[in-house]
């Protein structure tokens, strides 16, 4: 049986860090969350960035917007709070509303790098890309902070990642590289995914959809990670992998819930702390 990678204990861990720091600080960090429209994913996940902000010591403050708000008053605000030098961090919640003619990708470059605590402007993803990093993206960050709690040696592993998104599976495939892991990316058009799976010592599965990964797909005693956040038939959340089928194959496994989603938001505040310190707090 697998050892379970406990990812909601060691993002108290990395968030106590972040309070003791913040705590010596003269002027806390402050961090902007834009979300437009409804979606209860996002709400929830803004919810407990608040709470995560609090138990760290930083200053929070969310921008809770209709989802008719729009695009040139969007922009507005993202360049009000790139002035502000209360604010250290701005993130906006994606996806933003279908229909009313929001530019995500504008939105993303409205954002001052230096305070693009999601690492997802273009200037830090190039930076992430030639390994000189201002932020690290948050759930891939997040996978590596794991892999290091329990020893996991990516030097000349072979990296399976499955999942080609911006958000997570180019940039992990960045990291694991940047870490002498020899990765294979894999996505929709790879023909027979499972024959390349089997091969991984490290597996991360990054897809939103359930059941992507069974044990006929893993090797015995790899390493698998999975990223994903879905809901089965009854509503209780699952990932991309069969948990209670792979766990008996696998040396160590991420738990959904309870694994890389309190490591995404940990990371965030770390990001946040960063930023400060760039700003000169």
């Amino acid at each position: 049986m697998a050892i379970i990678i406990d990812g909601k204990a060691l993002a108290v861990k990395c968030k106590e860090e972040v309070r003791t720091a913040v705590d010596a600080m003269a002027r806390k960090p402050g961090l902007a969350v834009i979300l437009v429209g409804e979606n209860p994913a996002s709400q929830v996940y803004v919810r407990n960035k608040q709470k995560d902000c609090q138990e760290c010591g930083i200053h929070s403050e969310e921008f809770v917007l209709p989802a008719d708000y729009g695009q040139p008053a969007l922009l507005t605000l993202i360049a009000e709070l790139n002035q502000r030098e209360d604010i250290d961090g701005i993130l906006c919640q994606l996806p933003l509303p279908e229909g009313y003619g929001y530019d995500e990708e504008a939105v993303l470059l409205a954002i001052d790098p230096s305070k693009d605590v999601d690492a997802f402007h273009p200037y830090n993803v190039g930076k992430i890309m030639i390994g000189d990093p201002s932020f690290l993206p948050c759930t891939p960050a997040g996978v590596m902070k794991m892999l290091d709690e329990y020893h996991i040696d990516v030097d000349g592993k072979h990296c399976v990642v499955v999942g080609r998104s911006n958000i997570v599976g180019k940039p992990m495939a960045m990291l694991l590289l940047h870490r002498n892991g020899t990765v294979t990316v894999c996505h929709s058009h790879t023909p027979d995914l499972a024959a390349v799976t089997r091969q991984a010592d490290i597996l991360v599965s990054a897809v939103g959809k359930r059941n992507t990964i069974t044990a006929d797909m893993v090797k015995e005693g790899a390493v698998v990670i999975d990223v994903a956040m879905n809901r089965n038939e009854q509503g209780k959340l699952c990932g991309d992998v069969d948990f209670a089928e792979v766990e008996k194959i696998a040396s160590y496994i991420t738990p959904v819930p309870g694994g890389c989603g309190p490591m995404t938001r940990a990371i965030l505040m770390e990001n946040t702390l960063h930023a400060a310190v760039a700003h000169g707090k």
